[in-house]
């Protein structure tokens, strides 16, 4: 892996065209620009690689939720939120090939000359149009048309297709009072509309269901709607008052993500590998590349380890020191001591991080897509602390031919 600096003379018109061409209508978190100032560059051994590495990963994540929501006893080592729990046994007649299945995968580069994965994004990962939009971009601005990228809108679509044909229509669900998830929707919304399908956009409680079916009830778009395109996470989707979400467990309406997701998407996830093994379904490249993880219980924090919140995002509540802000860690290690379940205590790596031609040193999560099993682009985020958080900048990610 390399970093290549974009010229700071043609810097502001990268951003620019990013905002308003590239759907990165806010590059900013509070003061901080989120916007990186480099292309990350992969080579194509570097490349290939990961590819493998994700899509089996992908493979054994698959398996496993398929056999655990079939098996409540084992998928209760989640502790899932009460909520959700109650509505496992309405989702046992999930079909996968009657649903959408994506998820992400974070990968860092460590000390060690390996790759380490710290989660997957098994819920809701964000990232659309960073991944799509902004290496063709990078590669105008720095001239290098040897690099090469793969687009997850493109291959998002091509998915879709595969399942359903236009003109249908797809609900694109998320938190209409967040500009930063409106942007994602609008990206892949805009893509699928001139691909010939019905796209509308609405909240979580915008969908009713009548016999399994979800329907629309916007004004003007009162409709049957074919496929959910969820961007609203789980955790989020269960505090909805009047209760008007258990429909989403239980619908035969083809979903983006279905909420199967949830097992996974715990960071409690390890804690069940054991009993997937002894059912015959291995998690070996799992077990490779992810740091030993142990329950959070005591709340007490042993030496070469770190607390991370079980449903966290955006790495909020990690307790890497260095890259806490303020009185940060201390809050993290008072709200753990009270609530020890939200959090689970895994083996601290070292990050590798990357030198600029500059001299800067940056650390790296590329995320890498997987849609229906197979890999589906990059979406890479680089900061200057060992934690990708909200202060993390997006950089576009390149592969050598």
């Amino acid at each position: 892996m390399k970093l290549i600096k974009i010229p700071e003379k043609e810097y502001y018109q990268y951003r620019l065209s990013a905002m308003f061409d590239c759907y990165k209508w806010d590059p900013q978190f509070y003061d901080s620009n989120t916007l990186a100032n480099y292309v990350l560059v992969l080579s194509k051994q570097e490349n290939e690689e990961v590819i493998h590495l994700t899509e089996s990963l992908d493979q054994e994540t698959r398996r496993a939720e398929e056999y655990l929501n079939q098996h409540a006893k084992i998928a209760k080592k989640l502790s899932l939120p009460h909520h959700i729990c109650q509505q496992i046994k309405h989702m046992k007649h999930y079909d996968k090939t009657q649903n959408i299945r994506l998820m992400r995968y974070d990968f860092h580069p460590s000390v060690e000359e390996k790759w380490v994965v710290t989660e997957v994004n098994s819920d809701v990962p964000g990232g659309f149009a960073e991944s799509s939009l902004l290496p063709q971009l990078a590669k105008e601005i720095i001239q290098m048309p040897e690099l090469t990228y793969t687009s997850f809108g493109d291959k998002m679509v091509e998915e879709i297709t595969k399942k359903l044909q236009p003109p249908a229509t797809i609900m694109m669900v998320h938190c209409t009072c967040f500009s930063d998830d409106r942007q994602v929707m609008q990206y892949m919304g805009n893509k699928l509309s001139l691909n010939g399908y019905k796209v509308i956009y609405g909240a979580a409680d915008h969908i009713r269901f009548q016999n399994q079916k979800a329907y629309s009830i916007l004004e003007n778009n009162q409709e049957r709607v074919d496929l959910i395109f969820r961007f609203t996470p789980l955790e989020w989707l269960i505090q909805m008052k009047p209760r008007k979400w258990d429909g989403y467990f239980d619908t035969s309406t083809m979903s983006c993500n279905h909420p199967i997701s949830i097992y996974a998407q715990s960071k409690r996830f390890p804690f069940v590998w054991e009993d997937l093994e002894n059912a015959q379904i291995s998690m070996k490249t799992w077990k490779m590349l992810l740091p030993e993880t142990k329950e959070a219980t005591k709340g007490i924090l042993e030496e070469g380890y770190l607390f991370k919140p079980v449903y966290g995002r955006v790495g909020e509540k990690i307790t890497i020191k260095e890259a806490c802000k303020g009185d940060e860690y201390q809050k993290i290690m008072k709200d753990v001591k009270h609530h020890p379940k939200a959090y689970i205590m895994q083996k601290k790596f070292i990050s590798k991080p990357l030198k600029a031609e500059d001299g800067k040193e940056y650390h790296i999560c590329l995320g890498s897509y997987t849609i229906e099993g197979k890999h589906a682009g990059y979406y890479a985020r680089m900061s200057p602390y060992p934690r990708i958080d909200s202060y993390a900048s997006d950089i576009p990610v390149l592969v050598e031919r």
